[in-house]
């Protein structure tokens, strides 16, 4: 197995909670009104060091999407998902952008410290158990 090369962000960023590796630049932020089975979930345009696994169907209270699970890139930690196709036209936004379940993110600047950018959940596409 080769050498692990992971991109450090700079500024506002949310980390993998288990390992530190950079995840997401804050300025990347689409919505913090999303919801999972651990609670809150942020929409983010694109994260970094995160690997892809297999898509699926998933049914969410905003209807039927094919996702795909990321993983930490250093730890293998799930983090969240990646929205691969939204069968409901008024979804179709969410196409291409990742969710950071809050759970297992922390969030601070580059240097380690805490920015507290969390915020009250409004609305939600929680995952139907």
């Amino acid at each position: 197995m080769g050498k692990l090369y992971l991109i450090q962000l700079d500024g506002r960023i949310y980390s993998c909670r288990y390992c530190h590796s950079h995840l997401a630049n804050c300025n990347e932020l689409v919505s913090k009104h999303f919801h999972c089975r651990h609670g809150k979930a942020y929409l983010f345009n694109t994260v970094v060091n995160v690997s892809v696994g297999p898509h699926e169907d998933r049914r969410m209270t905003t209807g039927l999407h094919t996702v795909a699970d990321i993983y930490c890139n250093c730890c293998q930690q799930i983090v969240g998902w990646k929205y691969e196709l939204a069968h409901e036209p008024a979804q179709k936004y969410k196409e291409g952008k990742f969710i950071l379940e809050r759970a297992k993110v922390v969030d601070g600047d580059s240097n380690g410290n805490d920015c507290y950018l969390d915020s009250q959940t409004v609305s939600s596409d929680t995952e139907d158990v």
